[in-house]
């Protein structure tokens, strides 16, 4: 079978599985609900409802999404002529992984626990085998070069007691990581989309920054290269008010879509809307793929609409046992494809 005709079945497969989705009237119902248990019913009649047994509280019902995500990345990779594209997907939960464990390592040393809890299973890489590898110090048996960098991150800490500049390591190293995988690919689509993601993520960590007052210098090492915005003037704009961020970068993605954000608000309500927009350039970039039947995008674009319909629901459910105001909470929902 031909790569065009590999691709023709696998987006095949994904146009039967987008049914599954959650379409906006079942969304707007969640919104609209009372409680948890009326968005528990609702959630009944989807395709959730398989999922879905007697769980009631905040921690069994993460797991029940965590379980259903978990169920159609591995459902996709099965016909993906490319498991890579579904491996780029996961690559942020194998780092989180990474970073659970480590933080999990630094706290035993300190006096304190670990919190296994806080790890996944959506990664690329078995997590008994992470844990294993971590645990025993093999980390020669590691993907990504992680052999070479939690050895390195364990000594920054040492020396420093410094975990900004861990997470700052193994961030790097994630993006990285997903451009290398893309190009392998050789599919510009994929590589364009994992640039995008690149320069929103940087856009997110300097607004993060611009809240502790960094200056420009010390920023620079937290934005990541490989994206399509030098990341020497976007550190520069770490200075400058945000509303003026839009109109620096007009030529870039983002530009527009900044440039639209409220910035009359407090730093959290900034960051949060930040993320949001931004998640939604990411959907609408990989989108575009959808209009070709055989585009291997089209991969990537169904995950994220599933990625998304998982944030959404944990957002709703969020707003729900806080009681937040229903208008904030449309404000936060990510679009799903467009």
């Amino acid at each position: 079978m031909s790569s065009q005709g590999a691709y023709g079945y696998a987006v095949a497969r994904i146009r039967a599985m987008e049914h599954r989705l959650l379409d906006s009237g079942v969304l707007q119902r969640m919104t609209d609900a009372e409680d948890f248990a009326s968005i528990l019913k609702i959630l009944g009649e989807t395709s959730y409802s398989s999922a879905l047994t007697s769980q009631t509280n905040g921690s069994d019902f993460d797991k029940v999404l965590e379980a259903d995500l978990h169920s159609i990345y591995e459902e996709v990779r099965t016909f993906v002529p490319d498991k890579v594209i579904v491996d780029i997907m996961r690559l942020q939960y194998d780092f989180h992984n990474v970073k659970v464990l480590l933080k999990s390592m630094f706290n035993v040393r300190t006096g304190g626990k670990k919190r296994w809890d806080l790890l996944t299973s959506l990664g690329s890489y078995p997590l008994d085998d992470i844990i294993m590898n971590v645990e025993s110090e093999e980390y020669r048996l590691l993907p990504f070069g992680l052999n070479t960098l939690i050895p390195r991150c364990i000594t920054v800490w040492e020396q420093s007691r410094d975990v900004l500049e861990v997470e700052r390591l193994i961030d790097k190293r994630m993006f990285e990581v997903m451009l290398e995988k893309a190009h392998e690919l050789d599919m510009p689509g994929i590589i364009s989309w994992i640039r995008t993601r690149t320069d929103g993520e940087n856009i997110r960590t300097l607004l993060r920054l611009k809240r502790f007052n960094f200056d420009a210098s010390k920023a620079l090492p937290f934005l990541h290269e490989g994206g399509t915005i030098d990341i020497t003037m976007l550190s520069s704009l770490i200075s400058e008010p945000f509303e003026t961020w839009g109109r620096a970068i007009e030529f870039s993605d983002f530009g527009k879509i900044i440039g639209s954000i409220d910035a009359s608000g407090g730093y959290s309500d900034l960051i949060l809307s930040l993320e949001r927009v931004l998640d939604d350039c990411y959907m609408e970039k990989i989108a575009a793929g959808r209009y070709s039947p055989s585009a291997p995008e089209n991969i990537p674009a169904y995950l994220w609409a599933k990625e998304m319909e998982i944030k959404n629901i944990r957002v709703i459910t969020v707003s729900k046992r806080n009681k937040g105001d229903k208008d904030h909470l449309r404000r936060l929902m990510r679009h799903g494809y467009v």
